[in-house]
């Protein structure tokens, strides 16, 4: 059979340079369109069954995060449901990848993809509960539906949290987060869930980036805009993802937000917090500190001791998502960034981190969620 890459499906990017022989696939990846941001791939292989394969990215030097490529194997899948690590190495500015496809077509990623046909499935799900609304504060660059779930009905002394996810839309383990979260949210009957549905209404945008999704973007949108750089004044015309989700926000307040997200280099599961917003209260800094201890103990991939270095108090840039809300609400906001690679401090070698592991984390985060609000009443 001939043999053949394509990548012109939701999420696809790579260019094929040549695959005359299983041996030699030469590859590249496409940046964000008006930007040189690269590094998500997503394609398909057909014709090389029981084949020896050797595929080569060849501009892999110029990614926008060189150090991700360090231990790190790509996923695979047959069926694009069940992904698995393949053998995967940097060869100078060449990420090579080996494998020998039983199949006639095996998908590669960067990591499980997840698709605009899944946010569609699971976005009707939720609206199958009475307590659910939809809403499209927005629309993309592209004209694309901006979708806001709102779980519970307002009450004058509910707490209002707030949960988005892929600003950058190749971090598509944010969004196996926040299916993970919602799925425990609406079908868990445990007290701890219970109470938090009585005392909050949830705000959860499951894809701030549509448009970066569909195209095969690792970090911006339609026109290189990087939303989590906007926040602070964000353009109505290059980033009306941000201005229609700010606008809401206005509208409802904010207790608690948390913006989700993939790490392209860290080998961890961290949040990262507000420590350099010039307003930053005492009290912000507890919530973030319970926050992160419950999360410890309620999923065993997080972990607080590798992270991101925190910038002086003042120095904060509040064009980023939870620098903004903290500093403008006075809430406990949070980046939350979970790994490409395995979790170093509970790896997991076949799978490595995995969409699994994903939802279980979105689903820990409740308990974490419930015990900060336990402190907030308490201040």
């Amino acid at each position: 059979m001939t043999l053949r890459v394509s990548s012109r499906f939701d999420g696809g990017n790579i260019e094929c340079l040549s695959c005359d022989r299983p041996g030699n696939i030469r590859l590249r990846i496409a940046p964000d369109r008006r930007t040189e941001y690269l590094q998500w791939f997503y394609f398909r292989l057909t014709g090389a069954r029981d084949q020896d394969c050797v595929l080569r990215i060849e501009n892999a030097g110029a990614a926008a995060f060189k150090a991700g490529w360090r231990d790190y194997r790509a996923v695979a899948s047959e069926n694009r449901k069940d992904w698995f690590r393949v053998e995967t190495a940097l060869e100078g500015d060449t990420l090579v990848i080996r494998h020998k496809p039983r199949t006639d077509g095996i998908y590669f990623a960067y990591f499980a993809p997840y698709s605009a046909e899944r946010h569609a499935d699971v976005v009707a799900d939720c609206l199958s509960y009475g307590n659910v609304r939809l809403a499209v504060p927005g629309t993309s660059v592209d004209g694309r539906d901006l979708d806001l779930l709102r779980i519970g009905e307002d009450g004058g002394t509910k707490r209002q949290i707030w949960i988005i996810a892929r600003q950058h839309p190749g971090e598509t383990m944010a969004e196996w987060f926040v299916e993970g979260l919602l799925q425990r949210l609406l079908t868990s009957d445990d007290n701890r869930v219970a109470e938090l549905r009585r005392r909050a209404v949830f705000h959860v945008v499951p894809n701030m980036n549509p448009d970066g999704s569909r195209r095969g973007h690792l970090r911006t949108n339609a026109v290189g805009t990087d939303l989590n750089r906007a926040w602070n004044a964000p353009d109505p015309v290059k980033s009306p993802e941000v201005h229609a989700v700010r606008s809401v926000m206005a509208e409802t307040g904010v207790d608690l937000f948390l913006d989700v997200h993939g790490d392209e280099g860290l080998p961890y599961v961290f949040l990262v917090g507000t420590l350099g917003i010039p307003s930053l209260s005492d009290a912000q800094q507890a919530w973030f500190t319970c926050f992160s201890d419950s999360l410890k103990a309620a999923n065993p991939d997080f972990q607080s001791e590798y992270g991101y270095p925190a910038p002086k108090k003042g120095n904060a840039n509040l064009g980023i998502a939870n620098n903004w809300v903290a500093e403008t609400f006075g809430a406990l906001a949070m980046t939350l960034e979970q790994p490409f690679k395995d979790a170093a401090n509970n790896p997991e070698p076949d799978q490595g981190y995995s969409p699994a592991r994903a939802q279980a984390l979105g689903a820990a985060s409740l308990d974490a969620m419930a015990d900060v609000l336990d402190l907030m009443d308490k201040s």
